[in-house]
């Protein structure tokens, strides 16, 4: 529901369009999620004290307060709507059919196959787990609220039927996703393009770094106390919590990224800046998760080293192979990766990838089932390429399927190649022509 995130595409990190949708999580900022089934806008009833009768709760007009919180999004963002956007309201039911149909609909069943390959390969997916399962139960249980590109809708989420904190700050959020389209047209991001997924990853956590720190800043100057009080118990008792937790990481944490890695790169924008810096970003986005994590690199221009897999890799693999799928991996998604040895602590992981320069995933097939997970990367230096090697060197010992890390040309390259059997690792890193 963000719309592509790097999971699904490059081993994602994710299928294809794995989030055409901008989402308000649940868990973001303890306020936009808690929503639950309802088809009603009405204000919620406040609790009584015991004793004392309760006034009957005044009809609010959800248009009037949906109006109002526009005014206020537009006064703190200083962007001018062009169009108008009508919410509309979906019950718990309503967001699980939506995002299982997007799913459906933007993810073919081969692209859903390649990447959870990959991630089974490297070890981010139990063998027996169904990444279409994983994802839309995630996102079914995470998001607060939508706003569509696409068709330009705007969805709030309300499981209780109320219109309570989180409706409104879960509007104020995709209403700034509304602001952003109609103003610098988000489509021209390319967050689905086919091949780009840490370059889509990075530009969705402009996107939504921006929409949350809109939202938190509208919290604060629009919020009672009890209101901030209500949100932190709802979120405290929200059954999504335990979905999310119980994810494998690599699900968990991409769907985080954009917002909570996002939101710091977009705070500093906007605190050197002003929003006009933020608004100068969207015409020159981010290229890469390494520019999200590390600001000063996305400051001076640093750009991924352009890494490829050779030309001439089906011919040399032989009759029947293919390329099934290939992408961008990234940063955030090696230190994700990396962060799942029990060798090294999170912070040697941390400082393992970030040396990163650039690289290549992809997977292979060939006859009777056989396939490989190719990764290719470019480091900084050749004192970063080595302390990725070392820190990565237990998890590729530890894979269940033959697994060879190997180096490259230059010294600041190292290759990860992973194979269905003993033979087929062999063959692809022979047609890689490395050694081992």
């Amino acid at each position: 529901m963000h719309r592509q995130a790097a999971f699904a595409k490059a081993v994602h990190r994710r299928p294809r369009r794995l989030g055409s949708l901008l989402a308000c999580l649940a868990l973001i900022a303890a306020a936009c999620g808690s929503s639950g089934p309802s088809g009603s806008t009405a204000a919620t009833t406040p609790a009584t004290t015991p004793g004392v009768s309760a006034s009957p709760t005044p009809f609010v007009d959800p248009a009037t307060v949906y109006a109002s919180i526009e005014d206020q999004v537009v006064a703190i963002r200083g962007l001018k709507p062009t169009t108008k956007v009508d919410p509309k309201i979906l019950d718990d039911a309503g967001i699980k059919k939506l995002t299982a149909d997007s799913f459906a609909r933007d993810n073919p069943p081969a692209t859903i196959a390649a990447n959870e390959r990959i991630l089974k390969a490297l070890g981010l997916l139990p063998a027996d787990a169904s990444l279409t399962d994983l994802y839309v139960n995630l996102l079914g249980s995470q998001v607060a609220g939508l706003y569509n590109p696409d068709d330009k809708t705007l969805y709030v989420v309300s499981r209780s039927g109320g219109l309570g904190p989180a409706q409104k700050t879960t509007f104020a959020h995709e209403f700034t996703h509304a602001l952003q389209d109609q103003n610098f047209d988000i489509g021209s991001l390319k967050l689905d393009e086919i091949g780009q997924g840490d370059r889509s990853f990075a530009r969705l956590s402009l996107v939504e770094g921006d929409a949350t720190l809109l939202m938190s800043l509208w919290q604060i100057q629009n919020l009672t106390q009890a209101d901030l009080g209500q949100l932190l118990a709802e979120a405290g008792s929200d059954p999504s919590t335990k979905v999310l937790l119980d994810m494998p990481p690599i699900l968990r944490e991409a769907l985080l990224f954009p917002y909570t890695g996002g939101l710091s790169f977009v705070q500093g924008l906007q605190g050197s800046g002003g929003w006009q810096a933020v608004n100068d970003a969207f015409s020159k986005p981010p290229a890469s998760t390494e520019q999200i994590l590390h600001p000063e690199k996305y400051a001076s221009g640093e750009a991924p080293i352009a890494v490829t897999l050779p030309k001439d890799l089906v011919t040399s693999l032989g009759g029947g192979w293919k390329v099934a799928l290939e992408d961008s991996f990234g940063e955030f998604q090696l230190a994700v990766w990396l962060r799942g040895s029990k060798a090294i602590d999170a912070a040697t992981a941390n400082d393992a990838a970030a040396g990163w320069g650039g690289d290549r995933i992809a997977l292979v097939e060939g006859p009777d089932g056989a396939w490989g997970v190719i990764l290719r990367t470019a480091w900084d230096s050749a004192a970063d390429a080595a302390a990725f090697e070392a820190a990565a060197a237990s998890l590729v010992d530890g894979l269940a399927n033959p697994a060879s890390l190997l180096p490259g040309s230059g010294g600041a390259e190292r290759w990860i190649v992973i194979g269905s059997d003993d033979a087929t690792l062999n063959r692809v890193a022979g047609a890689l022509g490395l050694a081992g």
